[in-house]
């Protein structure tokens, strides 16, 4: 027999991504229902579509651009940051997505051996993101029991220097949270860039879900010269699979944009031209457009919520923000794969099983992905799912 050439460590070492396996599941399923990924059911604008439509044929759709994004789409971010964001010493790249984002800003403000940290429950594609770029000591905080808010004592320990091992480099939080549906109110979020800024630590807040805000809660965002944000169209706008995101750097940080520009230019060399443009036509319609819809959803999270009744009163959490719910399983289903394997099987739907993100014996549930007649068939059989597992168990 021949020698084979060996595959990476860090790629065998990275966790396989929850959604492909769920994806695998669902093939196999006949009429199931979807609460796992986290979508939108809209599409974009149908004004920015149409103007899609007119610019197929254009030269300049389909050749490279510039590696940091179209300059008039970097324009509209930059007061879009400054109108609505308050950031105003930011600077722009447009990447393929908030998830490209993420990994670009790893590559970036981080060593292979560094120290990094994240908060229970953590977003499943940013550990696994430090996973494959080889930075392997992942610190995972504990967050509040109730409102799975960072815990900022751990965080002020774990940044000290007492123990006299290197500081973390880098901290990450999702604001709402992703799976948690958790807001980090102002306040907390500005202990948490304090104390890492005390501690010579970025701070990368992902804003994915900025515009996701219920109860009369207002996103907000911060800046600094150790804090970058992160922002995506995927979700605002429906526009998942056009793959557009964007970072917000601190532009007094003396070279940061040369760097991110390397990494840019050796994975995607610049977002899909076509993408950019519908952003940016996107971007033109503005936020009400948004709003109206995301306020539509609140509907589906209170089906949800009473789906989820069985459980117990305090087994729900998150769902201030974002477009998530997250559960707790009765202790005795410590195997939260294994239940929603069961609940696929036997009832038809499909969520996210919590120890993806460090949670087990939890799960996600999105409730942003159906319309509000679909959803309420998703909600009967979950609830009638979690009844009967709660009644006989996985029989």
């Amino acid at each position: 027999m021949g020698t084979y050439a060996k595959l990476a460590r860090r790629a065998l070492e990275t966790e396989s991504p929850v959604m492909v396996h769920i994806q695998e599941l669902l093939r196999g399923a006949k009429d199931a229902i979807s609460l796992a990924q986290g979508v939108v059911y809209w599409q974009p604008p149908e004004q920015a579509l149409r103007r899609v439509q007119d610019i197929v044929w254009e030269p300049s759709t389909s050749s490279y651009g510039a590696d940091e994004g179209l300059p008039e789409l970097r324009v509209a971010l930059l007061e879009k940051l400054r109108q609505e964001n308050k950031l105003t010493r930011s600077s722009v790249m447009v990447t393929a997505g908030a998830n490209q984002a993420f990994v670009n800003l790893v590559l970036t403000l981080c060593d292979p051996g560094d120290s990094v940290i994240m908060f229970i429950p953590y977003y499943f594609n940013a550990y696994m993101s430090f996973q494959m770029t080889g930075i392997n000591n992942i610190l995972v905080g504990p967050s509040d029991p109730k409102t799975l808010h960072p815990d900022i004592e751990w965080l002020e320990r774990t940044l000290s220097q007492e123990d006299n091992k290197p500081v973390p480099k880098l901290v990450t939080v999702v604001n709402p949270g992703n799976p948690s549906g958790s807001y980090i109110p102002p306040p907390l979020l500005q202990k948490i860039a304090d104390v890492c800024k005390r501690a010579g630590a970025w701070l990368v807040v992902d804003n994915t879900y900025e515009y996701f805000m219920y109860d009369g809660l207002k996103h907000s965002c911060i800046e600094d010269s150790h804090i970058v944000n992160i922002f995506s169209f995927s979700k605002v706008y429906g526009m998942m699979g056009w793959r557009v995101g964007y970072i917000a750097y601190p532009t007094e940080v003396e070279g940061l944009s040369d760097q991110l520009l390397k990494v840019q230019d050796n994975i995607p060399i610049c977002a899909s031209i076509i993408g950019q443009r519908l952003a940016l036509y996107s971007l033109e319609v503005g936020p009400e457009w948004i709003r109206e819809r995301v306020q539509g959803l609140v509907k589906n999270r209170e089906m949800l919520k009473k789906a989820l009744s069985p459980l117990g009163e305090d087994a729900v959490k998150g769902g201030e923000g974002a477009i998530y719910l997250w559960a707790k399983l009765p202790d005795k289903f410590p195997d939260d794969f294994e239940v929603v394997k069961w609940l696929l099987r036997n009832h038809g739907v499909v969520v996210i099983p919590g120890s993806a993100s460090g949670g087990p014996g939890y799960i996600r549930i999105s409730f942003g992905g159906l319309k509000e007649a679909d959803c309420l068939i998703a909600a009967t059989r979950l609830r009638k799912g979690l009844e009967e597992l709660l009644r006989v168990g996985m029989v």
